[in-house]
């Protein structure tokens, strides 16, 4: 067993001479060439040569290692038709080729093999239909088959009700649910999304609502959502069917439920999707959408603001933004050991691209992610999509060997087929901008990425692949109307304007130009005393939003008694609700602080240049006058130290993979700080009030106000 070592040259023949081998491990490796003929004569129970560079067909005198029960062959470039003589292997209990070049249908001897526990052929080459034998199989546990060319068929019989993990994504399946799946309790993953799958969901599908997650995106579903979905269903996806009833429209999320685009058009002419129909546009639409993808607000391309997006998605989520996009996101990461997948890469080592700032962070999804734009104008546009592959190595390892496979739509036409970044853009880490032409006819862009199963799915390690993408933009290839509000905006994208209009237009814009003047100036100080806390302010380079005091006390009931949550080492800290139902925590400046303002301006210029899962996400600060408020995400499990040594009532039952999960969510939080972050950091104050818990129990580290830069790389 030799697993990640970065081994060269071909496979040993001499293994052989080992007469009581029973297990070859060499996955992970840089192995080239076949499999020797010499190994037919083992006593092999296990034969794992995954993620390497093997070629050639898959030798058929395998077939006379007659013990075999494991075979990996996953992430090579074999070729050929799976060999006749592979009916012998009766003992088969694993078998796993995806991501490789063969030819052929997927074979029916396959039904041969009645101790199979699990199969796994996700893209491989072969095509269908997928042999009816192979369902009936009793000890089939974990059956993964996804996007296979072939004829359509119906959905099969399984013969193990008692399955864990059934994948059958894009497969062509048609027909209605079958009642039976109602009654498999034991899955853990239901994945049937892009099929052809019609009718309702069956109403015996209640007993499901403990499967992990499931997965009916994409398919021509039905009818009314089952209450038990809503209510007490976790993990699922319901986006893009035709559901008809309207009673879940409102939202494009309920609870864990994804809903975008779940339901059927009917009577809606707008052209958005129902459960956005609630959404006011501004009278003036917007004609342009700039977006750092899985990154903090940047300016790139010259002035050009790209928005912020470090929302967090999950398996089956849709986020709306701040302004006039949203995004769907469906999927989770099979087989990683992570306990909470984490929807945004960060890029570890230095780009040396131009602006380089949209390609730090990207977003990532495990099957679909979908941007969505609405209060567009309507004309044609040019949407350019900015790609950059920094998660695998270019060099002669097994890291290099990552193959990130995925296709693009835009305004639901397929753009870009197979799309490889790395490939495209000429290697790791380097920056490839794709343009396309597009039409807004009824006021809404949708860019939509997929993964259609392709390319590595364990390298460097388990669980990364799926589509990936750095910032989008989108420009108008006409001249918009005047952005003042002065034009009329008509059905066809056309403006009009009378003279009496413009002529009262003209006066209030004078009136307006005299009242920013003098704001401008006050701003600046020339009317009062300049104020210390603005003044050592000017000069942070600040990544974050700016808050109104306005704004700050309606969402916090003017900083009621009853929404303060705690006294940090600045101040109290109040949990608010902003306009757009986001919930968040007000951290104060008190003038009785032991802390000080320049160690308050140190936090916000540190945690706005700074984005991890495991640290606690900075929407903003408010600077009033003397006022002066940081805006962070709330979590809703306050601290750790609120959760095992506060009072009884607050107190949290945290078992050992609880404790051993934070501790290695605190461990990644510092590590990000200490040596993979953009800006070293040594945070200066770790200690359980200075971690908080979110709904799911994972750690997030806060307090920044003692945080200092470490510029000689000491982080010890």
């Amino acid at each position: 067993v030799l697993k990640e070592q970065n081994l060269t040259g071909v496979l040993p023949p001499k293994l052989a001479e080992l007469t009581f081998l029973q297990d070859i491990s060499l996955p992970r490796n840089y192995l080239s060439g076949t499999i020797p003929s010499e190994w037919a004569s083992l006593p092999l129970l296990n034969i794992s040569l995954l993620a390497n560079r093997l070629t050639g067909p898959i030798p058929k005198y395998l077939a006379n290692i007659s013990t075999l029960v494991n075979l990996h062959l996953s992430s090579n470039n074999f070729t050929g038709e799976l060999p006749k003589t592979f009916a012998k292997l009766t003992n088969m209990k694993d078998f796993r080729i995806g991501d490789n070049q063969f030819t052929g249908q997927i074979p029916s001897f396959i039904q041969n093999w009645t101790k199979l526990e699990k199969l796994f052929i996700q893209p491989s080459g072969l095509v269908g239909p997928i042999p009816s034998g192979i369902f009936s199989l009793k000890n089939l546990t974990d059956l993964r088959i996804s996007d296979l060319n072939g004829p359509e068929a119906t959905f099969p019989q399984l013969g193990n009700k008692k399955m864990t993990n059934l994948i059958l994504r894009n497969c062509n399946i048609t027909g209605e649910l079958p009642p039976y799946l109602g009654k498999m309790t034991t899955l853990k993953v239901l994945d049937l999304s892009f099929n052809k799958l019609s009718g309702h969901i069956p109403s015996n599908f209640d007993d499901l609502y403990e499967v992990d997650y499931i997965y009916f995106t994409g398919n021509l579903l039905t009818g009314a959502i089952p209450p038990w979905m809503l209510e007490k269903g976790d993990k699922i996806d319901l986006s893009y069917n035709n559901f008809t009833d309207g009673s879940a429209e409102s939202s494009c999320q309920k609870r864990s439920v994804n809903l975008f685009a779940s339901f059927s058009k009917g009577n809606n002419s707008t052209g958005i999707v129902s459960c956005l129909r609630s959404v006011q546009c501004p009278k003036t639409y917007y004609y342009s959408l700039h977006i750092n993808c899985g990154g903090s607000e940047v300016t790139a391309n010259g002035d050009t603001a790209f928005e912020e997006d470090t929302y967090e998605a999950g398996p089956s989520t849709f986020t709306l933004s701040r302004t006039n996009w949203g995004l769907s996101s469906t999927g989770h990461f099979l087989d990683n050991s992570i306990k909470t997948d984490t929807y945004i890469q960060t890029n570890t080592s230095r780009l040396l691209m131009s602006d380089s700032q949209l390609y730090t962070n990207a977003r990532l999804s495990a099957i679909s992610l979908t941007y969505y734009g609405f209060c567009l104008g309507n004309g044609n546009y040019t949407v350019k999509l900015h790609f950059a592959e920094i998660l695998f190595t270019d060099d002669k390892n097994f890291s290099s060997f990552g193959k990130r496979i995925f296709d693009v739509y835009i305004q639901g036409n397929l753009v870009l087929k197979d799309l490889n970044i790395e490939n495209e853009a000429g290697g790791v880490g380097k920056a490839i901008v794709k343009p396309f032409s597009a039409a807004v006819t009824n006021g809404t862009m949708e860019i939509r990425l997929y993964w259609a199963g392709k390319g590595t799915t364990e390298i460097p390690f388990k669980g990364d692949y799926g589509p990936l993408i750095s910032a989008i933009s989108l420009n108008p290839d006409f001249t918009p109307p005047s952005e003042d509000g002065s034009s009329s905006i008509s059905e066809d994208g056309s403006s009009s304007i009378s003279v009496g209009k413009a002529f009262g237009i003209a006066v209030a814009a004078a009136f307006l130009i005299i009242l920013v003047v003098v704001g401008i100036l006050q701003w600046k100080g020339c009317f009062r005393p300049e104020n210390t806390l603005e003044r050592e302010l000017r000069g942070v380079d600040l990544h974050t939003a700016s808050f109104t005091l306005k704004q700050i006390k309606a969402a916090t009931n003017n900083f009621a008694p009853d929404n303060k949550i705690g006294e940090g080492g600045f101040g109290p800290v109040y949990k608010g609700l902003l306009a757009d139902g986001t919930a968040i925590a007000v951290k104060q400046l008190s003038s009785k602080s032991k802390q000080g303002n320049r160690e308050f301006i140190n936090e916000i210029g540190m945690i706005s240049a700074l984005q991890h899962p495991n640290l606690v996400k900075l929407y903003g600060c408010c600077m009033e006058g003397n006022q002066l408020s940081l805006i962070y995400e709330y979590l809703e499990n306050n601290s750790l130290a609120r959760a095992m040594f506060g009072p009884e009532e607050h107190r949290l039952k945290l078992d050992w993979p609880t404790r051993r999960r934070i501790c290695l969510g605190i461990a990644r939080g510092l590590a990000y700080l200490h040596g993979e972050s953009r800006i070293k950091i040594v945070h200066r104050d770790i200690k359980a009030t200075n971690v908080l818990l979110d709904k799911d129990l994972n750690p997030k580290i806060s307090d920044f106000g003692l945080a200092k830069l470490d510029e000689e790389d000491n982080t010890t």
